[in-house]
Formats: C-alpha cells, sequence, structure tokens
C-alpha cells in the first residue's frame, strides 16, 4: 500500500532523529570513524556537530519527498568520500520506499551500519553486497564515481531504475563589495569540513578585481586556513592525494604563486590561465577575474563537474553557474537544505 505525504516525511523524520541519537553517542563511534575515513578526530566532530543533517523544515522534507519518487524498493550503495552523507542518502531512499537496502562503503562503513541500527527499524536493512544484475525491481541508487555508477548501469535488468550521484566540486565566487579578510574566512569554513573531499567542496575561487586583490585574497585564505589547522587538523592524505598535490604544487610554482603549508595548499593563477582544479586535501586554485561576464565562458571546462557555487552575492553567481549547481551564501556550502539529492543532479 503506497504511503501519503505525511507518512512518508514521518518516516524521514525517523531517520533524523536516529541522527540526533548518533551525534548524542558520537564519543562511541568517533575514533573508528577517524580510523576509516582518515579524518583528524578534530575532523569528524566538526562533521557530527556542524554538518550532519539532524533537522529539517517541513517544506524541505515535503521537497524531498516528492523528488524522491516512489519505488516498491529502494537498494542504496553508499561511497566513502563524506561519512555523513549517509543520512541523507538513506533519508531520500526511505521517502521513495517503505523497503530499503543499504549497502555501506567498505571502506567506510561504521556511520551507516551506526545509523541503521539507531533506526531500528525492520524495513530498513544493511546488505554486505549488493549485485545489480540480481536486483529484479525497484530502484538502485548508486553513491561514488562516474565509473562505479556506469558499471551498475551497464549490470542492471532492464526496468530497475539506477539513480546515480558521481563526482563534483565546488567554486567560489568573490564579488565586489566584500572585504577579501571576510570572504577568506567564509571560504575556508567551507574547505576544511571532510577534508574538501565532498562534492560541495571548494577547490576553485574566483576573485573580482585587480591582481592586487587577488592576491591579498589568496594570502588571507593561506593564513586563514593555517589558522583552521591549529583548531582542526587535517587528517591523512592517501598515497594518490599526497602526490598530486605535490605535483599541483610544483606546477603552480610556474604558472602562479603558491602559498603552502603542512596542512594545506593556496595557489594564485596568473591571469588568463587555465582553471586547474587541485586533489582534495585543503588545496584552493584562486584566479582573478577582471569582468563578471567572462565568468561563464571561464568554467565552461568544469561546467559538468560544478555541482555547488559559493558567492558573496548568490543573484550574482546564478548569472554564470551551471543549472545542476546547487548556489549559496559563501560560508553555507557545506550547509545544504534536506530538500533533495546533495548535487542536484
Amino acid at each position: 500500500m503506497s504511503r501519503t505525504e505525511a507518512e512518508r516525511i514521518s518516516d524521514v523524520r525517523q531517520v533524523l532523529e536516529a541522527a540526533r541519537t548518533l551525534v548524542r553517542e558520537r564519543a562511541e563511534l568517533a575514533a573508528e570513524i577517524a580510523r576509516t575515513t582518515g579524518l583528524s578526530p578534530e575532523g569528524v566532530e566538526l562533521a557530527m556537530t556542524e554538518h550532519l543533517e539532524t533537522t529539517a523544515t517541513d517544506a524541505e522534507l515535503a521537497s524531498l519527498v516528492a523528488r524522491a519518487g516512489d519505488a516498491p524498493r529502494v537498494h542504496v550503495i553508499l561511497s566513502a568520500n563524506v561519512f555523513i552523507a549517509a543520512l541523507r542518502a538513506i533519508a531520500i531512499a526511505r521517502a521513495a520506499s517503505r523497503f530499503v537496502t543499504v549497502r555501506p562503503s567498505r571502506r567506510e562503513p561504521v556511520f551507516a551500519r551506526a545509523l541503521v541500527g539507531a533506526l531500528g527499524c525492520t524495513e530498513i536493512t544493511l546488505a554486505e553486497n549488493v549485485a545489480p544484475m540480481e536486483v529484479t525491481g525497484g530502484e538502485i541508487h548508486v553513491y561514488g564515481r562516474d565509473e562505479t555508477i556506469a558499471r551498475v548501469r551497464a549490470a542492471a535488468r532492464p526496468g530497475v531504475v539506477v539513480r546515480g550521484h558521481g563526482a563534483g566540486m565546488g567554486i567560489a565566487w568573490i564579488g565586489p563589495g566584500w572585504p577579501v579578510s571576510e570572504a577568506a574566512r567564509a571560504l575556508a569554513s567551507d574547505v576544511v569540513p571532510f577534508d574538501q573531499r565532498g562534492c560541495l567542496s571548494p577547490r576553485v575561487a574566483l576573485v573580482l578585481g585587480d591582481e592586487a586583490r587577488a592576491e591579498a585574497f589568496a594570502e588571507a585564505l593561506h593564513d586563514v586556513l593555517g589558522a583552521w589547522e591549529t583548531k582542526v587538523p587535517r587528517g591523512e592524505l592517501s598515497r594518490e592525494e599526497a602526490e598530486t598535490a605535490a605535483r599541483y604544487s610544483e606546477t603552480m610554482t610556474f604558472a602562479g604563486k603558491v602559498f603552502e603549508a603542512p596542512g594545506h595548499i593556496v595557489a594564485l593563477a596568473h591571469e588568463g590561465s587555465v582553471l586547474a582544479v587541485p586533489p582534495p586535501g585543503r588545496h584552493v586554485h584562486v584566479a582573478r577575474v577582471s569582468d563578471a561576464r567572462s565568468v561563464a565562458s571561464r568554467i565552461a571546462p568544469l561546467s559538468r563537474a560544478i555541482v555547488a557555487v559559493g558567492a558573496s552575492d548568490p543573484t550574482e553567481a546564478r548569472a554564470f553557474a551551471p543549472a545542476h549547481a546547487r548556489v549559496s551564501v559563501l560560508g553555507q556550502m557545506q550547509r545544504p537544505p534536506l530538500d533533495g539529492p546533495v548535487d542536484n543532479r
């Protein structure tokens, strides 16, 4: 029997209540989550207390339910990139169906397992594996790399809907009239959570103005990220991330100016250069823009990957932001409302 909108919203609210339970009991989970994610203990604390969705308005939940659709069963395949993303994924699946199967990431299964356990609902179950070719009906919601989504789609049976949420990134727009020190503080608060591994994490900052303003912003961001390191140290980088960061720093030494510390890199690019996307790990590519009208063409090569835009003026940013991107005030990029998929795709 199909559920009413009110029943679906009530079911999602139970997911939020389970999340609140985990926040209260986070001391029991934090060390293991730090081990599996590579985040510092302080990074796990920041994510759990400041970025985990534990509340939502009626309007936000109505939007989430409407966008979730209706399915007899949903199988969820989770990614390890942002451990708290399991909550939104499970909430969307629960809005879509009474029956949900969750396969946690093998690299970071702790939070998802704890959330399902806190729910204590027999209709939401854990699975060690979800083999797409064995799913005979309903939907598969898969989170992760584009290659993973493609493999699931290729293996899924006819009639099984596959909803993929792949890789993405954020960009920041530093428009006129905002002091660079204030903008740097706001951007840093979006860079630090999850060590920049989420699809909402900004990795490129566009600064409107002359060279002096762009350099002042880059230097201010370098200082603020250094201050963050003392409060919330960056966690461990993978070998690939560390090697890619070293290559990025070396390249930008010739293609711009680099402000580097043990826990971050801020690189200021020469005017007119191609936008280079640094790897995750609190690394930000700063580029000067002399004319706001040129932004759309400047970011065009990255458009498909951009799922979030943080701006001093969101109205101004909507003029060039990709249609699928979330647009928010800078400093709020990592706190999207629980109104649907985080990537809006």
